[in-house]
């Protein structure tokens, strides 16, 4: 594993285990659900900012969402976000050198990854945002998030089985009625497994995400 994976984990250890101490030390109010929501996302690494030629890579999430108190400082409100999760994704090798004559099986890889394919991936995100008002209904919003996953197939860009995901997002915020809101916004996010299978290239996206949420207290 190397010092930038190692680092990666530790940070997921050490969120988890804030988010755990927290929970023990206030427990009737992380543990309170205060929204509940769900949101829809649409990502891809070919855009004006992540544009690798190698492959083409397209996933469409469904996350189902709880929110809960965390405080807040000053102006900042904080909130933690659990979002477990569907990504249906479509992926296609599209420079079979990629795939190096030194590996095992070079040409039936080659023949593998580059038709096109369809598969999914299974997580669990836990999301920290910090909200700011702008108006009286409206919040701009910075999150973000760290989970753990599973992937259906393999690619020449990461094994099959156990992965991590990465996300950041940016977004407004639209308080629609007494107990409900609209979220727009854009997110960027990264796939690997941290080098425990091989191999682990991984995945950069950019995209959208519209979401809505009921507030329950």
């Amino acid at each position: 594993m190397t010092q930038m994976n190692k680092k990666k984990l530790l940070l997921l250890v050490l969120f988890l285990s804030v988010y755990i101490a927290k929970a023990q030390e206030d427990n009737t109010r992380i543990f309170q659900i205060k929204r509940i929501g769900f949101m829809y996302s649409n990502a891809k690494q070919n855009n004006f900012i992540i544009n690798d030629k190698d492959y083409s890579f397209q996933t469409k999430t469904y996350k189902i969402q709880t929110f809960h108190d965390l405080g807040g400082w000053k102006n900042i409100d904080f909130e933690l976000i659990v979002q477990p999760q569907i990504h249906t994704i479509q992926h296609q090798l599209i420079n079979e050198q990629f795939v190096l004559p030194s590996e095992e099986n070079y040409l039936e890889k080659r023949t593998e990854f580059t038709t096109p394919k369809n598969m999914h991936l299974y997580a669990i995100e836990f999301g920290v945002a910090l909200k700011k008002k702008l108006l009286k209904k409206v919040d701009i919003l910075a999150t973000i998030g760290l989970g753990i996953a599973t992937i259906t197939k393999r690619t020449e860009r990461l094994a099959k089985g156990f992965t991590f995901i990465e996300n950041g997002a940016l977004g407004i915020s639209f308080q629609t009625s007494n107990t409900t809101f609209l979220y727009l916004g854009s997110s960027i996010g990264h796939i690997s497994n941290l080098n425990f299978k091989s191999p682990n290239s991984g995945y950069n996206v950019l995209g959208y995400e519209i979401g809505f949420s009921y507030q329950l207290q």
